[in-house]
Order: C-alpha cells, then sequence, then structure tokens
C-alpha cells in the first residue's frame, strides 16, 4: 500500500481494475507496434495548453498504434526507463485528461500533471502509449492513436460501450524525463531521532527499519524530522518526486510497503494531491538528499477512505528524496 492515491482519470475502457492500465496493455518492442503515418486524429493548440482533438465521425484507425510529433522540442530523447512527467488528454473523455481540474482543487495550486517510468506499468496511460514516447524529445507534443483493440487489446472493458475498432488518440506533452538509478538511495551521517519519534535503522539496499517508541501515542498531528540533510534542489509542488521509501503502521510497528520491495525507486506527482496529503505537506519545500522522517495520522493519510485496510492507522513513513522530474 504505497502513498499515491487512488488514480484520479478516468480509464472506463479497462475491466478490472477499473482505474489502472494494466501490464497486459504493454508492449516489448515499440518498433514492432508503431507506424508514423495514417493519422485519423486532427490536433490544435501549442505544447502547454490543453489540446482540442477532433475525429471525423466514421474515421478508421490504423490497427497498430500510430505515433508522430505534433510539434518537437529542444530536451532529450526518452529512454526506455526514464521517469517522464506529462501532459496529456484523450479524444473521448474515458481516456482521461491531465487539464481537467479536480474537484475541490485549490485553483492557484499547480495543475497535476501524470508521473510514469517508460516501459513500466502506469495508472495514467496505456502502457504502450507511454512507451511509443521513446525516441520523442522532451519539450514535444507527441499524437499516439490506434484502434482500441492495437492499445488496449483484451482489457477492454465490454460495459465501456467502446468498440474494438473504435480510434482512440491521445496528446501527449513531455514536459521532463529524467533517467533514475532504481537502486540510489541517500548517504551520509543520520541524525538521532527527536523525542517521541521513531527510531529509524536503513541498512544499504533493504527496507528501512522503524521502531515504535514504547509507551507513546501517535501525534496527533503531522510530525516531520530530515535525518540526513542534503544540498540538492528544493522540492516544488508539481514535479515528479523520484524517492525510497518505507511505511510501518504506528500502532504495531509492522511495514505495511517499501520501494524495495517493488524493484527500487518510485516517483509520484507532489504537491498536487496526487498522493496523500501528509506527503505533500511534508515533503514539499524539503531538499534532493534529504532522508525525512514523517508521523502521520489518519486524517492526512487514509482516513478519509473507509474501504483502506490503512484508515484508521497513524503511519510512520521513512523517504530518501533521490531527484525530481
Amino acid at each position: 500500500m504505497n502513498p499515491k492515491k487512488t488514480a484520479r482519470y478516468a480509464a472506463a475502457v479497462l475491466v478490472v481494475p477499473a482505474l489502472l492500465f494494466t501490464a497486459a496493455c504493454g508492449s516489448d518492442s515499440q518498433d514492432d507496434d508503431t507506424l508514423k503515418s495514417g493519422l485519423v486524429g486532427k490536433v490544435s493548440g501549442k505544447f502547454g495548453t490543453e489540446p482540442k482533438i477532433e475525429v471525423s465521425k466514421g474515421a478508421k484507425a490504423a490497427d497498430k498504434i500510430v505515433v508522430e510529433d505534433v510539434s518537437t522540442g529542444d530536451g532529450a530523447g526518452v529512454k526506455k526507463g526514464d521517469i517522464v512527467r506529462l501532459d496529456f488528454a484523450g479524444n473521448i473523455k474515458e481516456l482521461g485528461s491531465t487539464w481537467a481540474q479536480r474537484q475541490n482543487a485549490d485553483p492557484k495550486a499547480p495543475r497535476a500533471q501524470a508521473v510514469q517510468e517508460i516501459g513500466e506499468q502506469g495508472q495514467m496511460l496505456p502502457t504502450k502509449v507511454a512507451d511509443a514516447l521513446v525516441g520523442h524529445k522532451v519539450g514535444s507534443r507527441v499524437q499516439v492513436e490506434g484502434t482500441a483493440e492495437a492499445i488496449v487489446g483484451e482489457q477492454l472493458n465490454p460495459q465501456s460501450g467502446i468498440k474494438p475498432s473504435d480510434p482512440l488518440v491521445w496528446v501527449v506533452d513531455i514536459v521532463n524525463a529524467k533517467k533514475v538509478d532504481k537502486k540510489a538511495e541517500v548517504k551520509g551521517a543520520q541524525a538521532a531521532s527527536e523525542a517521541g519519534m521513531p527510531e529509524v535503522k536503513a541498512a544499504p539496499q533493504k527496507a528501512a527499519t522503524i521502531t515504535i517508541p514504547k509507551g507513546e501515542k501517535a501525534p496527533k498531528d503531522l510530525r516531520e524530522q530530515v535525518l540526513i540533510k542534503g544540498d540538492g534542489a528544493e522540492v516544488k509542488a508539481g514535479e515528479g518526486l523520484v524517492v525510497q521509501y518505507t511505511g510501518a503502521k504506528w500502532e504495531d510497528g509492522k511495514k505495511f510497503d517499501s520501494s524495495w520491495d517493488h524493484g527500487g525507486a518510485s516517483a509520484f506527482p507532489i504537491g498536487v494531491g496526487g498522493v496523500i496529503s501528509g506527503w505533500d505537506k511534508g515533503l514539499v519545500g524539503k531538499h534532493v538528499g534529504d532522508r525525512v522522517l514523517l508521523t502521520i495520522p489518519p486524517n492526512q493519510a487514509y482516513g478519509a477512505d473507509p474501504t483502506n485496510q490503512l484508515a484508521k492507522n497513524n503511519l510512520v513513513f521513512v523517504v530518501d528524496i533521490l531527484g525530481t522530474v
């Protein structure tokens, strides 16, 4: 159970899990699955602004994925394994959009963008759509399209009303991309935990060991402590945050999740409601290279979601901030 909330963008074309694009949407070879001609979607609008996508009634999309730059940026080319920060929109609402204003969102706050690792299953874009960005440059607006069968395949939800031959069009703005060492971790002398805070032992290349202080009640409010102080850039709301993390329950001290259990470094949008609020509040303003200890009460964790098994728990996280995207 990681700090990311349930995916915010609709993906009703998919079978259970309803809001996730599953690994079955992936592709091992971009070259075999993509073409560069036969676009049916007409796209207007500049990079960094919400695109308008038009598809003529009765238009027939290619039965393989088609990818082409609408406009080409001057940044580095995206590579497999990169973590990318993206804006996207689809030709039908079921495909979602990062341009949509979230309900009750602060209009002055940064807009939430997608953060996804190329080559891995994502929660915002189908894996095949994200993989089609390989070779395209940061700063580019890229059009990716194909039939529902070509992109979604067996994961197409028959209750969505979308037919396998229907054209699906995504317009993706590549905002940033960065290669990340999945085994990276913060280095430096670690400070002792403050009074009333859990003790942390972080062995190399392993989930941290978190020991809850005996006889101490969980703090009623968010508490945070920088255990190792880094000298990197300040973390800003709206960025993609790359971290190693371990989470434990205050109530019994048991670990419930760690990035080390899932192949290493993970990335999340930060400061925009894409993770639990204790992360948004506790990590924005910290620095790359910091190791941060957070104790988070239920109302800033999963307390608002009664279906979550951690809804009533006070949570403790140790977070190594490796970088931003």
